[in-house]
């Protein structure tokens, strides 16, 4: 009770009254209903969305490969756009791990007797992030959030080969700032989609984290995985299939603001970036070699 009225005092009314409503509200009702017309394809309809989010969120149409918000036939599409080829530079660079998104990188480092950083004075637990135990002595993390105005699609950080995805349903929370101070646990709680991938320096796993309003996490080769109804996690098993993705391919998208986490094994990368906006293709981390 006392540490619940510290939090009161220490964040204002309208964020209190945020992260309260969050827990009263139905939020997979909400986020289905937004999914739902989010994929109107009525023009009128659609057009006002759109114009609505470039003015409200301040989005770069203009890096887009359509300009013209007539060329999306629905809501979503302008949300999950295409960018033109030039409109993100990839590190091609063998050392380097790159972001695979665009976003806010809010948290990177080492993960320590098993435990993540969500935000000062909150962490999580590995295990717990992944449905299960890990299989992989991951030791490095990096967290990006991805706002209502960034390019949504994801991309790979590394050269790898797909050996097997997870899906974990859950809770809908915000994954905001505001949301990532106060919430425990934010992101053990919220529905999440974990893809691991053999890389050249071991394992390392991309996860798609859920949030309020994310009407769908979709991936290229599974394609729509959430909205998901089942109440039990699910598991696809590609060891045996040749599903392999360069450095900068696209793997997957959000169709609408959430979080990406990248997991990275056996102290295999260093000096990874910290708190910053990041675009798909910056630098995140380097590859720890030995000379």
């Amino acid at each position: 009770m006392n540490k619940l009225r510290s939090q009161i005092f220490t964040m204002s009314l309208k964020d209190h009254l945020f992260i309260s409503a969050q827990k009263i509200l139905p939020q997979a009702l909400l986020s289905r209903l937004a999914g739902k017309l989010a994929n109107c394809e009525q023009p009128t309809v659609k057009n006002f969305l759109i114009k609505l989010a470039l003015k409200r969120f301040n989005i770069n149409i203009d890096e887009a490969l359509f300009s013209d918000i007539n060329e999306y036939k629905s809501f979503n599409a302008f949300f999950t756009r295409e960018l033109k080829a030039d409109a993100r530079v990839i590190d091609h660079d063998e050392r380097v791990i790159i972001s695979p998104c665009d976003g806010m990188l809010t948290q990177s480092g080492k993960i320590e007797n098993q435990t993540l950083i969500q935000a000062k004075g909150k962490s999580y637990s590995l295990n717990a992030l992944l449905g299960e135990p890990a299989s992989t002595n991951f030791s490095d993390f990096s967290v990006i959030y991805l706002s209502p105005r960034d390019y949504h699609r994801v991309h790979m950080p590394i050269d790898g080969k797909l050996t097997k995805m997870t899906y974990i349903p859950g809770k809908l929370f915000s994954v905001n700032t505001i949301t990532t101070e106060y919430i425990d646990n934010l992101f053990t709680l919220n529905e999440r989609l974990v893809c691991y991938f053999d890389t050249h320096i071991g394992e390392v796993a991309v996860i798609f984290v859920g949030a309020m309003l994310v009407a769908g996490i979709e991936t290229v080769w599974h394609h729509q995985v959430a909205p998901n109804y089942t109440q039990t996690p699910q598991s696809w098993d590609y060891s045996n299939h040749d599903i392999t993705f360069k450095k900068g391919a696209e793997i997957g998208r959000f169709n609408f603001g959430s979080t990406i986490i990248c997991l990275f094994p056996d102290n295999k990368v260093e000096q990874i970036q910290k708190s910053q906006a990041i675009q798909l293709g910056n630098k995140l981390a380097d590859i720890f070699i030995i000379l």
